[in-house]
């Protein structure tokens, strides 16, 4: 052969071997979909880590439920992953919520304890809201919760009228956090006279602000001061003087929302309080529909697993799980509110 056939033949395998790296890229490339897709939930989640965050300060009923049930979950997750709880706090959870939504990866891995009267306060057009909780996947929570009013029995205030009667100090985070919205709610729509007094990074603190003085009065759930400060309800130390949302069987205070003095007042006030429903919700945000299902699952049998329940039975926690699709329904549900009757609870929710 001469040196231009020679050439040429150089030339012609040349080509032969650069179309068949391309066409081996090419498959790998088309294969690439293929294997992720082919990773099971297991795999995926095998030796990672599930960060559960917790938009308050530590030893509040928020932070001792979302670590009771990072505590157990991880083994009813498929790949049995590492869970560890850690607090976000800012703006009565309202920071971590939008971090969970807005910066943290959407794959599974990340889960929050939201404070339950979020979906109200998107409904309302609260400014700060940077979620839909629409678009939040829920997962779940203990059970519904019923919301107090409680006051500090040295203060000298027994009930409803007293509290109408003279300003009494409460505590509470921030506003749009619970704790500022119960009160307010109350002096709008009951008559009271809560000063309220905010930059507490918990409850914790907020007992404690009880304790030395500095306040007479604060939200709470029922079952938070069964679970946190059972001495306190056995010692007569607090009053409560009014419920809001399922009636607490072994309570004797007064309705919020039987109080209400007209049927818009009554919607209003239903609204505002709608979070009782949702219990102490646990979301994670817009992450693969196996990975959520996985999650569902694991939360609704950890509910349901012995030594769970023997450790929230022995915090006084009851669980009478609220479930996530039934959840994903009582967001929907608060998030069509009327327009017209939302803008108007605007001024108590944020």
């Amino acid at each position: 052969m001469n040196q231009r056939g020679a050439r040429h033949g150089n030339s012609r395998a040349a080509r032969g071997a650069a179309i068949k790296a391309a066409a081996l890229v090419l498959c790998a490339l088309l294969a690439a979909p293929v294997l992720a897709q082919a990773q099971t939930t297991a795999e995926f989640y095998r030796g990672k880590t599930v960060n559960v965050y917790i938009g308050v300060g530590v030893g509040g009923e928020y932070d001792i439920q979302a670590r009771l049930v990072a505590r157990h979950i991880g083994k009813h997750i498929p790949g049995n992953p590492t869970v560890v709880p850690q607090n976000m706090t800012g703006a009565g959870g309202l920071r971590m919520i939008n971090y969970l939504y807005t910066v943290a990866p959407k794959d599974g891995l990340s889960i929050g304890m939201i404070a339950n009267a979020f979906p109200a306060m998107q409904a309302a057009g609260i400014p700060g809201v940077q979620f839909d909780a629409a678009k939040m996947q829920w997962l779940g929570a203990l059970a519904a919760v019923n919301e107090t009013m409680a006051v500090w029995t040295a203060s000298g205030i027994r009930n409803l009228d007293d509290a109408r009667n003279r300003e009494v100090v409460a505590g509470a985070s921030a506003r749009g956090a619970i704790t500022f919205i119960y009160p307010q709610m109350m002096n709008e729509f009951l008559g009271t006279k809560f000063k309220i007094v905010t930059g507490y990074p918990g409850g914790n603190q907020i007992n404690l602000a009880m304790e030395r003085g500095e306040v007479e009065a604060r939200n709470n759930s029922w079952s938070s001061w069964k679970a946190t400060k059972a001495d306190w309800l056995k010692d007569n130390k607090i009053k409560v003087i009014a419920q809001a949302g399922p009636r607490a069987l072994d309570l004797d205070a007064p309705s919020v929302e039987e109080a209400a003095r007209s049927p818009e007042e009554r919607q209003l006030i239903e609204l505002v309080v709608s979070g009782t429903q949702l219990g102490r919700p646990f979301a994670t945000n817009a992450a693969p529909a196996d990975r959520v299902a996985a999650l569902r699952a694991a939360f609704a049998n950890t509910m349901k697993d012995p030594e769970f329940l023997a450790e929230a039975k022995a915090l006084g926690f009851d669980v009478d799980p609220v479930l996530g699709e039934k959840m994903q329904a009582i967001v929907e549900k608060v998030l069509a509110t009327p327009k017209d009757v939302a803008a108007k609870a605007k001024g108590l929710l944020e």
